[in-house]
């Protein structure tokens, strides 16, 4: 690799890394202020769990086309436009929060649904061919970067609830904020020429629907909906296990699901190294074993710190699985929109089914108990890692 084909790669792998963060930025700043967002419309929990629907909905109904949308595009206009798209739906869901009009707020979270859905797609592309450039493991960082964005919005907007600033000023001054720095971003992603998408024999329609005819790419599906399984039970489920099963304050709660995070955030950003050395499926395997111990330990612990060990090996099995998946899905870059869309798609149908499964079952076990039904897809998962293996080869140009 040239030192100006080095340095044009590496002012890529950092604009993707910053798109990552602007995607976790404004899914947590919408994601935040959900209490005075509940407030303001007089909704009930179910009423909640309602809305929040409509936004995975859009998501899930978007991923399929991404990747046409993509081949069309390309990932830099496809990242700019459905940000733009994204920070459009919050805005007018945060102005349909003021209004008190609930139709209002459902628009708004479908089109934020879509633009997050399509913008998701292109930015893991993005990074997946950056990743094939530099001959290393990246994607796990990529998406660290997703976590410290919801990090500091959750700061953020912390600050903005002690202030009594409105959710219809919070919001749309973050999220427009954050499209604009979008723009400058995409600004340093790979040239087209670099990305290789046009080779594809079949492309549009017909490519998406190939897509969804191959083993292999519905394997990955699999794997990632494990890991969206695994990783979306602890967000969704984690702090109100921790206090229902051991009658502890929220704030103890809370800093469960701090620490599972924290947890999956270190793996993701130093375990890049571990992924190089091993591969993928050893490492795979090594994550989905942990992930289920991690599970068991802290669905049957006898005390609250047991539990929190348990905790820590659930985050750090869940690093992997969403990042490795879609990395591995994009090994041909000829065929990557397509295939990664899939992928997406399966992996994000963990979002809408997963809650609403364990909810139900938390009503007749509980919720620590409740979330052991998250081992079956991780089992599944583990018994077909080895779709992960690399296809081919690094390009010639990461080893030059």
């Amino acid at each position: 690799m040239t030192t100006s084909h080095a340095r044009l790669v590496e002012r890529a792998s950092a604009a993707v890394f910053v798109v990552f963060f602007l995607n976790g930025f404004n899914f947590a700043t919408w994601a935040a202020r959900l209490p005075a967002i509940r407030d303001g419309l007089g909704f009930s929990p179910a009423q909640m769990g309602a809305l929040l629907l409509v936004g995975a909905v859009g998501s899930l109904l978007s991923l399929p086309l991404s990747g046409m949308v993509v081949e069309r595009l390309g990932a830099a206009r496809t990242v700019l436009a459905f940000a733009v798209l994204n920070a459009t739906g919050l805005t007018i869901a945060a102005v349909g929060v003021a209004l008190g009009q609930v139709v209002v707020v459902g628009l708004g979270l479908v089109l934020y649904g879509v633009g997050t859905g399509v913008w998701d797609a292109a930015m893991n592309l993005e990074g997946a061919a950056v990743e094939q450039h530099l001959g290393r493991t990246i994607m796990p960082r990529y998406h660290a970067g997703f976590s410290f964005g919801t990090v500091a919005a959750a700061a953020i907007a912390a600050v903005m609830a002690a202030l009594h600033v409105p959710v219809v000023v919070h919001i749309p001054v973050a999220v427009i904020s954050a499209a604009v720095v979008v723009g400058f971003a995409v600004r340093r992603f790979l040239p087209s020429a670099e990305v290789h998408h046009d080779e594809s024999p079949e492309k549009g329609a017909r490519g998406a629907m190939a897509a969804w005819m191959e083993p292999r790419t519905l394997l990955l599906g699999l794997i990632v909906l494990a890991a969206g399984l695994t990783e979306g039970s602890a967000n969704d489920w984690v702090s109100l296990s921790v206090v229902d099963g051991f009658g502890t304050a929220e704030a103890l709660g809370a800093l469960a699901f701090g620490v599972f995070v924290a947890a999956m955030t270190t793996m993701r950003w130093f375990g890049g190294t571990l992924l190089d050395r091993r591969g993928r499926v050893v490492v795979l395997r090594l994550c989905a074993l942990l992930s289920l111990v991690g599970l068991l330990v802290f669905a049957l612990a006898p005390t609250l710190w047991v539990a929190v060990i348990g905790v820590v090996a659930w985050g750090a099995g869940a690093a992997f699985g969403f990042p490795v998946g879609l990395s591995a899905a994009a090994d041909e870059p000829s065929r990557a929109p397509a295939r990664v869309s899939v992928v997406a798609t399966i992996g994000y149908s963990a979002f809408l089914a997963g809650p609403p499964l364990i909810g139900l079952l938390a009503q007749h076990v509980g919720y620590r108990h409740a979330l052991l039904v998250v081992i079956v897809p991780i089992a599944l998962g583990l018994s077909v890692v080895s779709a992960a293996a690399p296809l081919r080869a690094e390009p010639s140009s990461a080893r030059d």
